[in-house]
C-alpha cells in the first residue's frame, strides 16, 4: 500500500496578482502587456484632461455636450484600465502629469482624431496579446469606442473646414 500524501489547498486563496506563472495566475502575462496597459491608462489621463479643455473650446452646445460625453467614456476606460492593471501587479498604475494639448480648436480636434485612431490600434493588439477573457472584452470595447470618438471628432473638424464662420 502506497502511503496517501495530502496537499491542502492554499488558503486564503491567493489574488491573481501573487500567483506564479506555473500557477497560471494573471501574472503569467507578458511583462510588456502590463506595460502596455499602464501606457494606456496614461494615454486615458491625458485625453481626461485635453477633452475637458476640448469641451471649453467647443462653438456649440451640441459639440460641447458630445465632447464630454467622449469625455466620461475615457474616464470609465482609466477605471476599467486601473482596474486591470491592479489585477495583475497588485499596485495601482504610477501618476503621470497629463501632456498639453493645442489651444485652438481646430488643431485641438485633430490632435484628438489622430490619437483615437492610433489608440484604436494600440487596443485591439492589447486585446490580442492577452489570454484572458476579460482583459480581451474591455480592450476591444475600449477600441470600438475610440473609433466612434475618432468619427465625432472627424465630424467636427470637417464641419470647422467647411464653415468660413468666425467660430475658432
Amino acid at each position: 500500500m502506497v502511503p496517501y500524501v495530502y496537499h491542502p489547498p492554499v488558503w486564503p486563496p491567493q489574488p491573481l496578482w501573487a500567483r506564479t506563472s506555473q500557477e497560471g495566475g494573471a501574472s503569467g502575462e507578458k511583462p510588456d502587456l502590463i506595460q502596455d496597459i499602464a501606457k494606456a491608462i496614461s494615454g486615458q489621463i491625458n485625453a481626461i484632461a485635453c477633452y475637458e479643455k476640448l469641451a471649453r473650446l467647443a462653438p456649440t452646445e451640441e459639440e460641447r455636450r458630445q465632447i464630454m460625453e467622449i469625455r466620461q467614456d475615457e474616464i470609465n476606460h482609466y477605471r476599467e484600465f486601473t482596474r486591470i492593471h491592479v489585477r495583475l501587479t497588485g499596485q495601482q498604475p504610477r501618476q503621470v502629469t497629463p501632456e498639453p494639448c493645442p489651444d485652438d480648436y481646430k488643431e485641438a480636434l485633430e490632435f484628438a482624431l489622430k490619437d483615437e485612431q492610433e489608440t484604436v490600434d494600440f487596443y485591439l493588439d492589447i486585446a490580442d496579446k492577452t489570454k484572458d477573457p476579460a482583459i480581451q472584452k474591455v480592450f476591444t470595447r475600449a477600441a470600438h469606442d475610440e473609433q466612434n470618438h475618432a468619427v465625432w471628432f472627424l465630424y467636427f473638424w470637417t464641419k470647422r473646414r467647411r464653415c468660413r464662420c468666425n467660430h475658432p
